[in-house]
């Protein structure tokens, strides 16, 4: 088998690929051949150091990936509803950017016939991410309006369109003209281009009385604004913090790093008190083990596929040996929809 590894974090050199033997499956776990592979902005961090459950869970050497589709290759003992070669996809705790992989039985379901595998494998990250901040956290409900920043890259396509399942209005901010139609296109309601004007006059607008829910992965480059764009009443979801990380070589810059910890937003429980606002945060890779909400959350999401409700994302699609020009590409800030890997 092939698998990317990261000996040390770094830059894009630091991805490189290596053989190894295939993995077998114990009680309980599936062996998938992937076909196609999901990249997310967490593998950036993982590769550059920045990504703590990395170092807390696996520590490096690693191999980045949260996400895959592919067919059944094998099965450990008890697993007794999957058949060899049977298309699946899911999700990894760390180790997706393999040709092989050996994942718990709870963590895979079937792909529907209407998806392909390219599709697929760039579902379950940004659905997971974006029903967990709705559903769990947001608890949306119709009527409510929301503020979605990065609105035409992955998680904030699957916002808008979780959003509009939930029948909430959606505002969302772009950092380029070109992205407005892939905004509207995926749900959002109106678009804000912040290339072209101030996104916070442009929130205030159409929004004077604030949003019942911000979400933000930007980190601190917007946090500060997004926490008073919020309604007494409404809540701030934060699941990234994407401007932090460097864009021009892929290595971290540890001072600019430093000098964005110091003006993060410290969110004082007597002001939030006060305002009447909540502001809420999560790590989707400490979620995967949790049976039980994984099952929920898939399970409404291939639902919502099935009735046509929600649609996979635009992708865009990279050979295995270029996983370095994919790193980079999402790390321009350029790209809409998912990125995948083709092994």
């Amino acid at each position: 088998m092939r698998k990317v590894v990261v000996h040390r974090p770094g830059g894009f050199d630091r991805l490189t690929i290596e053989t190894s033997t295939e993995p077998a499956p114990r009680a309980g776990e599936v062996r998938v051949r992937t076909t196609a592979i999901g990249i997310n902005f967490a593998d950036c961090a993982v590769r550059m150091g920045l990504y703590e459950s990395a170092r807390k869970l696996v520590g490096y050497p690693i191999t980045p990936g949260f996400e895959f589709a592919g067919l059944v290759d094998a099965v450990g003992e008890g697993v007794r509803d999957l058949s060899l070669g049977e298309r699946v996809f899911g999700v990894t705790r760390f180790g997706g950017y393999a040709t092989h992989l050996v994942v718990p039985r709870h963590q895979i379901v079937a792909t529907p016939a209407n998806v392909t595998d390219t599709q697929a494998a760039g579902l379950s990250v940004v659905y997971l991410t974006a029903w967990y901040a709705l559903f769990e956290l947001a608890n949306v409900k119709p009527g409510m309006t929301l503020l979605v920043h990065a609105a035409a890259g992955g998680v904030g396509g699957a916002i808008l369109q979780l959003a509009r399942v939930a029948a909430c209005r959606t505002v969302g901010v772009v950092g380029s003209s070109a992205k407005i139609p892939v905004a509207r296109a995926l749900g959002a309601t109106e678009v804000i281009d912040k290339s072209r004007e101030d996104w916070w006059r442009g929130a205030r607008c159409f929004a004077p009385h604030g949003y019942d829910v911000v979400l933000d992965a930007n980190g601190v480059s917007t946090l500060h604004k997004s926490y008073e764009a919020v309604a007494p009443c409404g809540r701030l979801v934060i699941y990234g913090f994407h401007s932090m990380l460097a864009h021009h070589d892929g290595r971290p810059d540890y001072p600019r790093l430093a000098f964005d910890y110091v003006r993060t937003p410290r969110f004082n429980p007597l002001d939030m008190t006060n305002a009447n606002k909540s502001v809420m945060a999560f790590n989707l890779s400490y979620l995967f083990g949790r049976t039980e909400l994984l099952h929920k959350a898939l399970g409404q999401i291939l639902e919502w596929l099935g009735r046509d409700m929600i649609e996979p994302l635009p992708v865009t699609t990279f050979a295995f040996e270029e996983v370095s020009r994919a790193h980079r590409a999402l790390q321009s800030g350029t790209t809409t929809g998912k990125l995948v890997l083709l092994p």
